[in-house]
């Protein structure tokens, strides 16, 4: 059921991802083309300012999804029900310190704008503004259908609302070029999705409008009360590690180079969300895999989660390294690229981070949220203190690899530690090994990818496909020739045939010929 439950979620996920991602491409040429570099930098700077405001939301919603599983598991209603009217007041709460704190930082938005043209930033920024605060007022239903494994809802509704926005919002760039206008859709279809969502949720689980008759005991709400603060913390460092660095270029280089970093960025988040499409759908039903099965069960599983997420992460990164430059050379035009240097930079703290996917993923379902929570803190200290010091040396650079330098310094050697001492029990040198290998082999096939593509042009789409096709086939193949015997690579491909077992004939064919090939190699080594 799991693994039915992921698959469905990751099929739904992926197949809006690829519509997202197409409408992302239009809409981003659209809006450059309509506002200019300068829009796009407000954009991206608006964004993450705010970002720094939701940072409570996510100590709330991870410490209560996690208070969810096993009552979800064992169908505890009364249980689920106060947890459910707690996380409500919550977000209630959210919501108005979210305002208040955002209507107290317009006063100082131009600490953070070295130069811009842009008229009615005041106007602009209350509407981001309120596009963050008001979904809270209904995201604690969304949140339930994730801990029920029915993410594929919430992706169908979004996805909908996705790319009725977002052609509303290239109709509005196209004829009238009025960004108020562009902003104001948005705002008003995100709330709109959020309370159609929350009708879906009502309509599902009916006993959720019931009266709350039931108390949570003393030990779940001191829990909650200890893992929200762990969290909270966890999160104001992880915001100083990811959310600062349009902030930073905004200070101390131009909000003209926040927008081109913005294209670099929105390449390397469509990639993320692709592979989040899959990891978060996994999550969910990892979370049910820790409230039930043992040690040693959740190991096995971790052990294939984590081949599964160091080949996906190391093709894209493979990928994004390789073919970034030359897309955006033919999308917008050369004027529009970075140095190499920052690429560079971005791909391995992509691949770093992605690296930890599998790792994150266990130690929040497993509830450890209190051990490491002064762990971001100390970690943002060291981005923050070298990104200032480089970025007067290095400019842009410098900012990522303050970034990259404080994720080794910190969670590359903690988050394994707590992880494999109080959920797996196994020694720590398995982790690292099996990361030195795997970084290894993914270095060996991106080289052996560039050597090939170098005798390629790179002046058409087309011969940028063909590469994109040749990274794909070579980095997949070499991957399949050294892992093909292992206990994980076969777990997958058991997974795969389940899901080619349940398409038409076509899937049939292969999956007899796959299951052919490997009775033949059965026989020879008999």
């Amino acid at each position: 059921m799991r693994v039915k439950s992921s698959l469905l979620n990751i099929t739904v996920g992926l197949g809006n991802q690829l519509v997202i991602t197409i409408l992302s491409f239009i809409s981003r040429t659209v809006f450059i083309n309509s506002l200019g570099m300068e829009y796009l930098g407000i954009n991206g700077l608006f964004t993450s300012i705010l970002a720094m405001l939701t940072l409570a939301e996510a100590g709330i919603g991870s410490s209560i999804i996690y208070n969810l599983y096993k009552p979800v598991a064992d169908n505890d209603r009364p249980k689920i029900l106060a947890l459910m009217e707690l996380y409500k007041k919550a977000y209630l709460v959210i919501a108005g310190v979210v305002l208040l704190l955002g209507l107290g930082l317009m006063p100082f938005l131009h600490f953070f704008i070295k130069e811009t043209s842009i008229e009615n930033l005041n106007l602009i920024y209350m509407l981001f503004l309120i596009n963050t605060a008001a979904p809270y007022l209904f995201v604690y239903k969304h949140s339930f259908l994730n801990v029920n494994q029915k993410n594929y809802i919430v992706t169908a509704v979004f996805s909908i609302s996705a790319v009725v926005s977002t052609c509303m919002k290239i109709a509005i760039l196209y004829y009238t070029e009025n960004y108020i206008l562009y902003l104001t859709v948005e705002s008003a279809l995100s709330i709109l999705t959020s309370v159609i969502l929350v009708l879906i949720v009502d309509k599902l689980y009916p006993y959720l409008k019931q009266k709350v008759k039931t108390k949570l005991d003393p030990e779940t709400k001191a829990n909650f009360i200890k893992n929200m603060k762990a969290i909270i913390l966890q999160n104001v460092g992880n915001y100083f590690i990811f959310g600062v660095d349009s902030i930073l270029i905004s200070s101390f280089v131009s909000i003209t180079a926040v927008g081109l970093y913005s294209n670099y960025k929105m390449l390397i988040d469509i990639c993320r969300t692709l592979l989040n499409q899959v990891f978060t759908n996994m999550y969910h039903s990892l979370g049910n895999l820790v409230a039930k099965e043992s040690s040693d069960a959740v190991y096995r599983i971790f052990k294939v989660t984590y081949l599964m997420n160091f080949w996906l992460y190391s093709l894209l990164s493979i990928g994004l390294y390789l073919l970034i430059e030359p897309l955006i050379t033919i999308w917008i035009g050369p004027e529009f690229m970075m140095t190499n240097a920052v690429l560079l930079v971005l791909v391995l703290c992509f691949y770093e981070r992605g690296m930890r996917n599998s790792l994150s993923a266990v130690k929040t379902t497993a509830g450890i949220f209190h051990e490491d929570r002064y762990a971001p803190l100390f970690q943002a200290v060291v981005n923050i203190g070298i990104s200032l010091i480089l970025v007067h040396y290095m400019g842009i650079a410098g900012i990522f690899i303050g970034t990259f330098v404080s994720a080794l310094a910190v969670p590359f050697w903690y988050t394994p530690l707590l992880v494999y001492r109080k959920v797996f029990h196994q020694p720590l040198w398995h982790y690292y090994s099996a990361y030195l290998f795997y970084t290894a082999l993914a270095i060996a096939a991106c080289s052996i990818v560039a050597a090939v593509n170098h005798f390629l042009p790179s002046s058409h789409l087309v011969w940028l496909l063909l590469k994109g096709i040749i990274c794909l086939v070579l980095v997949n193949g070499i991957y399949i020739l050294v892992f093909h015997r292992t206990e994980q690579f076969k777990y997958l491909l058991g997974i795969v045939l389940n899901l080619l077992n349940k398409l038409p004939s076509a899937g049939s064919i292969l999956k007899k010929t796959i299951k052919r090939r490997h009775s033949l190699e059965a026989g020879r080594n008999e």
